[in-house]
């Protein structure tokens, strides 16, 4: 069985730095940044752990090729995006659930 994927963007607490990222399992993963699980990572050193865009896909390899589109996009188009999909800037986060993922 094929499993979905989920590209998003996480912010830290200013909206100064952005991270893009890719993962099947998006609850599991953005707890992993809040955490810090991986001390020396990009998100842990930035504080970044504001998810504040996702994006699901039917197969993980549709979310890379997304990842990939967005790591190329001037900054100004992702603070566009992130603006239409969430203008507050508010963390997704908390408003995820199993039912918004299936």
């Amino acid at each position: 069985m094929e499993l979905g994927g989920c590209v998003y963007i996480l912010s830290n607490y200013t909206h100064e730095v952005l991270y893009i990222g890719v993962t099947s399992d998006l609850l599991f993963r953005i707890k992993e940044h809040k955490e810090k699980v991986y001390a020396s990572s990009f998100t842990a050193k930035y504080n970044c752990n504001i998810l504040v865009y996702y994006e699901q896909f039917a197969s993980i390899e549709e979310a890379i090729n997304k990842e990939k589109q967005l790591k190329n996009w001037k900054r100004q188009w992702k603070l566009n995006l992130i603006n239409d999909f969430n203008p507050n800037w508010e963390d997704l986060f908390h408003k995820l659930d199993q039912e918004t993922l299936t």
